[in-house]
This record gives structure tokens, sequence and C-alpha cells, in this order.
């Protein structure tokens, strides 16, 4: 029996864009959208200590294109 190789994944980070408080203030929607339609997937968030969402983390399978 042939092992199977396992999945092979690459990642990107996204910082939610902040406003001049530095909080989250814009909508992502457009970069979202632009990540998804290159095939990336959300598969996490960094946040910081207070709260609030630091990185934006995404995956998506390694091609061999």
């Amino acid at each position: 029996m042939r092992s199977r190789e396992p999945q092979q994944w690459e990642y990107e980070t996204l910082e939610p864009p902040k406003g001049l408080t530095m909080r989250e203030t814009s909508d992502p929607q457009a970069e979202l959208n632009r990540l998804g339609a290159e095939g990336w997937e959300l598969a996490g968030t960094v946040d910081y200590d207070g709260g609030g969402t630091k990185l934006l983390l995404f995956k998506r399978p390694v091609t061999d294109e």
C-alpha cells in the first residue's frame, strides 16, 4: 500500500485596517474577497492580549503551478 503525501499548505496574513484610534475601524471586505478569489481561506486570528485582532491568518493548498 502506497502512503499518501501529506497536504502542503502556504500561509498569508492580513492586518485588519485601523483608524486613528488604532482599533479596527475599516471593513476589510474588498481585501477578503480578493484573497478568497485567489484561493485563500481564513484559518484563524492572532489577537492582542487586551483584545482586538492583530492578524487574520489564511491558508491554501500548495499547487504544482
